[in-house]
């Protein structure tokens, strides 16, 4: 597993976008429960926390809707 130190600012959605090039809930759940604890720190996190990412497949992309056929 890949772990991180989190930048001042960092919030947990863009570091599972930067890490993973997914921010869903499932992304989400996998990582709070490889981190326990790091729901403490909010929103926004400090800089210096060190966080483990999950390891995931890439999540395939929903439908797309085209409005113009």
């Amino acid at each position: 597993m890949t772990t991180i130190r989190s930048r001042d600012g960092d919030t947990i959605s863009n570091i599972l976008w930067m890490s993973l090039g997914r921010n869903d809930d499932e992304a989400e759940e996998a990582l709070f429960e490889l981190n326990p604890g790091l729901e403490a720190h909010g929103p926004v996190l400090p800089a210096g926390i060190v966080i483990t990412l999950p390891i995931m497949a890439e999540k395939a992309p929903d439908s797309v809707v085209n409005l113009w056929d």
